[in-house]
């Protein structure tokens, strides 16, 4: 049983990263025969990791079989205020009672990534970046939230990242955030949460009207408007 597991956890690793660097492109179809070939796994394993990946937002079902997820603007928006909604709840909370040394952990954290940036490196510590402050509210049920919706983001940040969309811009809105928690400044933190969204979903948006032009018509769906 816990090679099977294991099996599973690999295979969606591999896939995950084959749907985030475009290998396997939005609006693709893909068998469970094809990825039992590519990977080199059972059909069990393969259905475990396709149940994640529709999961995370990655792949969808169809009644054909499955489905690269396209990138959905109409989606993104409705992510992205959620978001709004459950970031500021979250910060509000940490301002009363996040600790100076769990400040300080995640500031220098922040900063190890910029000085050795990577885009994969950069990207797996700005997504725990929020999980991490949305756990300084000692609220369970924020934190999977906030969970949830960067997880429904990843590719569509990822896609930014690649294109080299403002690594330092980040990292500043990152620490301005930090910044409002310790001064325990409930409305400054909850407005910088929100900013640092704005400028996030402009980079996606603009990241993922760019790619158009090489990914095709099946790709995006949804007005960017």
């Amino acid at each position: 049983m816990r090679e099977e597991t294991s099996a599973a956890e690999e295979a969606t690793r591999r896939l995950r990263g084959d749907v985030l660097c475009l290998t396997l492109a939005p609006g693709e179809a893909v068998t469970e025969r094809s990825l039992e070939t590519t990977y080199g796994v059972s059909r069990t394993v393969v259905r475990q990791a396709l149940t994640q990946m529709i999961y995370e937002g990655l792949v969808q079902r169809t009644q054909r079989g499955y489905v690269v997820a396209p990138f959905d603007f109409d989606e993104l928006r409705e992510l992205f205020a959620y978001r709004d909604v459950v970031e500021e709840a979250g910060v509000r909370l940490a301002c009363q009672l996040a600790e100076v040394s769990e400040l300080d952990a995640i500031q220098a954290e922040i900063d190890a990534g910029l000085r050795e940036f990577t885009p994969e490196g950069w990207m797996e510590i700005g997504l725990d970046f929020h999980v991490r402050v949305a756990g300084l509210s000692r609220n369970r049920f924020l934190q999977a939230a906030v969970q949830e919706v960067t997880t429904r983001t990843i590719r569509a940040r990822w896609l930014a990242i690649s294109a080299g969309s403002g690594s330092q811009v980040t990292h500043d809105e990152h620490t301005e955030i930090l910044r409002r928690i310790r001064l325990k400044d409930e409305d400054g933190a909850a407005e910088a949460v929100r900013a640092h969204a704005r400028e996030v979903h402009e980079q996606v948006r603009t990241a993922i009207e760019a790619s158009r032009r090489f990914l095709g018509r099946r790709s995006v769906v949804g007005s960017c408007s």
